[in-house]
């Protein structure tokens, strides 16, 4: 009793420490609003990245520095480095009329200068304590780089790996996408933003975005409403859960409305139901981008915007330049205006900008604290644990240390795309290539190296590529030439480790692709590797899920690297060479064909499900290839292997409130010591709505010796049964569910349990 009453007291001076804190910022931005022009508030909603500056969109605003004089630019982004940083700020602080500082942000989505494997990619580690430490590493550098706000995490949910920014996310599930992105809110934000090595996070974005149809990026989104609450939101609500202090609209409309005009989407749901109470700032020119859509010239959409619940309008300089006319037409009010420019404000006191607006700008810092040991040595952790063991036919991983690799591809001794899309502030040359990682680790081996083939042949698809990077290194061998030196130095060699996949910016934004395999000129590569009768183990490298299916035929050992990161090299030889025993888990569905797109483990049976047989007409299948993914979600091997018992339950019949325990023994039956992710899954056959086959509801890691057993324990309540019924209610209701445990989510062991009211 005395403990509870002990932890109510500390529950209650936390809410009145906090209700004190917000009453002296709303004082204090009340008397600085008084003060301002109608200009200068309306200046505080424009973020503008200037020319110079690292872009990440095709618009560079202009005439940027007087714009800072006259108070017409609320924070800035594009630019880093204290020295740098702190020009603009002065500008700001000592020659505007009310010296109010800017914010400074940048898109630090996986690392800043340090880089970790793409998001997708480390997702597969199912490590949020890991993540988080990513995170913290990350606001570590860019705030010793003069920042203080980041445009991350990505939290969009994807069943399309067509669509380029799937690398940005967590894969398709809501619950491990969930905890995800708590876990990279706590680890930007930390518990004091003005602390100065936090940042403020940007939850993004806003929302469905994952979604876009035929997975082309910007395209059109268009779901029912329970496809939304139950699959899509549940991502950016747990990070405003966790405290994110800013959310980015999305490109994409809802209902027939662009996200970031939709007044349900950012007022109704954002602000009025889930209470959030940060800042909304559009995509690079989202504001702008809405006249394509259709809704009306830069004045209106610009109107509808603001009037939506947006409160800061990224590089298009609509509300600079509409706002007043909108005002005076009635299109708008100035309480709407005094709104947003409040969110602007607040978010700035709350990272401390106007105690010390020069905060983050020491120039000491990024010496002591970037690219560190320390946080390559975390780079090089997370690598290794993001890797995904597809296929290990014979053992043949791990190598040993000793005889001759042949080390083949074009993405083998490259560094320049070891880092993955969107490392704006990475620099490839501090990567570290998968050659020069094997020869860190492998001790006696020798490395006989041939990169083989292009990345593709394809002229026109080089030309994109360079047009925003130019990563991309082209021999002037023929094909033909190049394999014939590769097939050669195969034979000489013990095993060929071959290193295949997409250049960096074949994925990510604006990088959709039609067809997802290895680039064909890649795969005749491999074909001759394959044909030389030497052992090949596969290393992709890639942005997202690729259809793999003829190497699994084909290919007997196969590892899925991701783009790694600045460590890269060192965590694939790790992998490669036992140094590390691989424990990711897919977060995204391995397709065995695009025609099977979308494909997710989480879908709705049919009336008419496939039972089976190929030969039964008039039920939901292909004529041509299975109904079943290449690799499903949750999918991951290990150089050992684990047994696991059946599952237990505390009670096959419970009611009410009451909570059950489902209990599973696994048991390390290998030889090496080895991490598993033990995935707990739920069904509901029988409900007022249709519920999908399976869904993830928990998970745990656990890490045994060979021969050692363990006895992994989920307590289950009725939360844990809650779904979106078509009132929208999140209910749960009586009957017979399954409980599902196992190392994916295709193999697992069942149990039923009765739950009554």
């Amino acid at each position: 009793m005395k403990l509870r009453y002990f932890g109510l007291c500390l529950l209650w001076c936390a809410a009145a420490v906090a209700q004190a804190q917000n009453q002296k910022m709303d004082a204090y931005v009340t008397k600085l609003m008084k003060k301002m022009t109608l200009e200068e508030k309306i200046g505080q909603l424009n973020l503008v990245t200037p020319g110079g500056a690292t872009l990440t969109g095709a618009v560079v605003s202009e005439g940027v520095d007087a714009k800072i004089r006259n108070g017409a630019v609320g924070g800035i982004f594009g630019i880093y480095g204290p020295a740098d940083v702190r020009k603009a700020q002065e500008i700001a602080v000592k020659n505007s009329r009310l010296h109010i500082p800017l914010l400074f942000g940048l898109d630090v989505i996986h690392g800043h200068k340090t880089i970790v494997p793409i998001p997708l990619g480390l997702s597969c580690s199912w490590d949020t304590t890991l993540i988080e430490r990513t995170a913290r590493m990350a606001a570590t550098e860019a705030t010793a780089d003069g920042l203080q706000w980041a445009f991350s995490p990505m939290v969009d949910i994807s069943r399309d790996p067509r669509w380029g920014r799937i690398s940005e996310g967590s894969g398709e599930d809501p619950f491990l996408g969930s905890k995800i992105a708590k876990a990279m809110v706590r680890g930007y934000q930390g518990t004091d933003l003005t602390n100065d090595h936090t940042l403020m996070a940007c939850v993004k974005h806003f929302a469905l975005y994952g979604a876009a149809e035929a997975g082309r990026d910007y395209n059109t989104v268009d779901m029912s409403r329970i496809k939304m609450y139950q699959y899509y939101l549940p991502p950016y609500k747990a990070a405003i859960d966790a405290g994110v202090g800013s959310i980015m609209s999305s490109f994409n409309e809802i209902d027939g409305v662009p996200a970031t005009a939709n007044q349900w989407l950012l007022t109704d749901l954002l602000r009025d139901q889930w209470g959030f109470d940060g800042l909304v700032v559009t995509d690079y020119t989202g504001i702008n981008e809405m006249i394509a859509h259709g809704l009306g010239d830069l004045q209106e959409v610009s109107a509808r915007a603001l009037a939506a619940g947006v409160d800061m309008d990224m590089v298009g300089e609509g509300f600079l330049t509409t706002l007043q006319q909108s005002l005076k037409e009635g299109k708008i009010t100035e309480q709407q205006i005094d709104a947003a420019c409040r969110k602007v404000l607040e978010m700035k006191y709350k990272l401390g900008l106007f105690d010390d607006p020069y905060r983050y700008f020491d120039t000491k810092r990024p010496g002591r604290e970037i690219l560190t040991a320390e946080h390559r040595a975390l780079a090089r952790e997370a690598a290794a644990h993001s890797m995904v063991l597809l296929k290990n036919e014979d053992q043949l991983l791990p190598l040993k240390k000793s005889g001759t690799v042949a080390l083949i591809g074009p993405l083998a001794s490259d560094q320049k795309n070891m880092l993955g899309t969107w490392n704006i502030a990475g620099d490839w040359k501090e990567a570290v290539s998968i050659e020069q990682g094997i020869k860190d680790v492998a001790g006696d081996v020798t490395i006989r190296y041939a990169k083989g083939a292009n990345i593709t042949s394809d002229t026109m698809l080089l030309k994109r590529l360079a047009a925003f990077r130019d990563l991309v290194d082209v021999d002037p061998r023929s094909a033909e030439e190049m394999r014939r030196e590769a097939v050669a130095t195969a034979r000489q060699a013990d095993v060929v480790v071959a290193v295949l996949g997409e250049a960096q910016e074949m994925s990510g934004e604006a990088a959709s692709r039609s067809e997802i395999g290895i680039p064909e000129v890649q795969r005749e590569l491999l074909r001759e590797l394959v044909a030389t009768g030497k052992p090949v183990v596969l290393v992709v490298m890639s942005g997202r899920p690729l259809t793999l299916t003829w190497e699994d035929e084909h290919v007997p050992a196969i590892v899925e690297a991701w783009f790694g990161g600045t460590e890269v090299g060192h965590a694939v030889a790790d992998v490669l060479f036992g140094d590390y025993n691989p424990s990711g888990k897919l977060t995204a569905t391995f397709p065995r064909n695009v025609g099977q797109i979308p494909i997710y483990y989480n879908h709705k049976n049919t009336g008419r499900p496939f039972g089976g047989d190929p030969l039964t007409k008039f039920q939901s299948r292909y004529l041509d290839v299975s109904n079943e993914p290449l690799y499903p979600f949750g999918y991951g091997l290990s150089y050992t292997t684990f047994e696991y018992g059946d599952v237990k339950l505390s009670n096959t019949n419970p009611s009410g409130t009451t909570s059950v325990t489902a209990t599973v023994t696994v048991r390390n039956t290998g030889k090496y010591a080895g991490e598993e992710t033990v995935q707990l899954y739920l069904s509901d056959p029988v409900a007022s709505v249709t519920r999908a086959v399976k869904e993830l509801i928990g998970f745990q890691k656990v890490q045994l010796q060979p021969g050692q057993s363990k006895e992994v324990t989920f307590t289950l309540t009725p939360e844990h049964l809650k779904f979106y019924n078509s009132d929208l209610a999140y209910v749960w209701e009586p009957g017979a569910f399954g409980i599902h445990i196992g190392g994916n989510s295709r193999d697992v062991k069942s149990a039923t349990l009765n739950w009554s009211k």
